[in-house]
């Protein structure tokens, strides 16, 4: 039976955790198997910017910083789970890509 892996990304961890609830409440309603979610490595994003804007006066500077948290979910390739999985209502801060596998 094919498989379908479910990868999420996204800034806030809470939204994800959300998401993969959903994902293993359609599971559990389905019948069928489901392993995850595996968190995977945070990937942060710095971004340093001088604060003076003019270029006069020391050379102080703010470091932005932004944390993409990701989440890995696979699930059995059941129709009538992927239908209700492409259904889910995903905030627009939510990266979801789902991948048929063999």
């Amino acid at each position: 039976m094919q498989q379908a892996r479910v990868r999420l990304a996204g800034v806030d961890p809470d939204d994800l955790d959300n998401i993969c609830g959903e994902v293993q409440e359609i599971a559990d309603k389905t019948g069928v198997k489901v392993s995850g979610p595996v968190p995977l490595p945070t990937k942060t994003l710095e971004v340093p910017s001088r604060k003076s804007p003019d270029g006069e006066g020391t050379a102080t500077w703010e470091h932005w910083e932004m944390r993409v948290h990701k989440r890995l979910i696979d699930i059995d390739a059941d129709e009538r789970a992927l239908r209700q999985l492409m259904r889910i209502q995903v905030p627009n801060d939510v990266n979801i890509e789902i991948v048929l596998e063999d």
